[in-house]
């Protein structure tokens, strides 16, 4: 079922124009499709995959349907089936354009050596900057699968790394720089260039703000308890608000003559909230990820 508010022409004009090959009726219906796949693929990726899988039976020899359906499958980890779609939507279009989500899917697939051999291939060295950014990112990637550290970080000192601002892809290249530097053990340089990423990312793209933060040692620990019967009642007597806990409620105290006692008590009491606050202190921690080129039902090359 198609949402009515979704009419076909929030395509792009290339892709219509490859519909005008189909009847009226049915290049209405295709477009609206691919346009619910791509709507749908980050919240329901089964229900994109269905839309995309409807275009392509009502239009299987257009370019477009056949890479959206590539890209919803490669966006659910299916490599394999991925491939075939771009291999059917580069014949059939005669673009190279999809080389860096074949290179990324034979990454996937495990097949480094054929990945590398198709980034090294005639037609990738042809393709216009945007994409040959992209291709870079995922050969990068390729090589540190590889174990050759070294190698994933030189492979991204491209001319565009040092003039990049704020280009549709500069915030994804400065990203897999920074994580190729971490792999390399170079933290300190590595947070600049996460800086400079968390900058270009005008679209929350990356998370370099929080590998920033892992970095500097900044990590929020919530501290409360899932099962609040379970809660420590120590945890009652320290504003844990400031930690990235919650402040549990607590019952309104009655007043109590002070006792010989008391002060041991609260002495004692102060020694274990020291000792509870030291313990939610944060470790920082890294973590690679493996950077991957964002989804686009658009026949042309932006995947900044």
């Amino acid at each position: 079922m198609l949402p009515e508010e979704i009419t076909g022409y929030e395509l792009d004009k290339s892709v219509r124009q490859q519909l005008r090959t189909l009847s009226k009726d049915n290049a209405e219906g295709v477009a609206r499709h691919l346009v619910a796949a791509a709507e749908l693929l980050e919240e329901n990726p089964e229900k994109a995959l269905d839309h995309a899988q409807h275009a392509v039976s009502r239009a299987g020899r257009v370019p477009a349907a056949r890479e959206a359906l590539g890209l919803v499958l490669y966006r659910t980890g299916e490599y394999a089936e991925a491939l075939r779609e771009f291999r059917t939507a580069r014949r059939l279009s005669g673009s190279d354009h999809l080389l860096p989500y074949m290179v990324d899917c034979e990454r996937g697939l495990g097949r480094y050596e054929r990945a590398l051999e198709l980034a090294n291939s005639p037609e990738a060295q042809r393709l216009p900057e945007a994409d040959n950014i992209e291709l870079a990112i995922v050969v990068s990637g390729v090589r540190r699968d590889m174990g050759q550290a070294r190698a994933a970080v030189v492979g991204l000192r491209l001319p565009a790394l040092q003039r990049a601002t704020t280009q549709p892809w500069a915030a994804r290249l400065f990203y897999a720089y920074a994580d190729a530097l971490m792999d390399l053990g170079e933290s300190d340089e590595a947070r600049e260039w996460f800086v400079k990423a968390d900058e270009a990312d005008r679209d929350g793209e990356t998370d370099a703000g929080d590998r920033i933060d892992q970095i500097d040692g900044f990590e929020l620990t919530d501290l409360t308890p899932e099962d609040e019967d379970e809660q420590d009642p120590r945890l009652a007597e320290i504003d844990l608000s400031e930690y990235g806990a919650v402040q549990p409620q607590r019952p309104e105290a009655t007043s109590v003559e002070p006792s010989e006692t008391s002060v041991d008590g609260a002495a004692n009491e102060r020694a274990v909230s020291d000792d509870i606050i030291e313990s939610a202190a944060p470790e920082a921690e890294s973590s690679g990820e493996r950077t991957v080129p964002r989804a686009t039902f658009d026949d042309g090359s932006s995947r900044g």
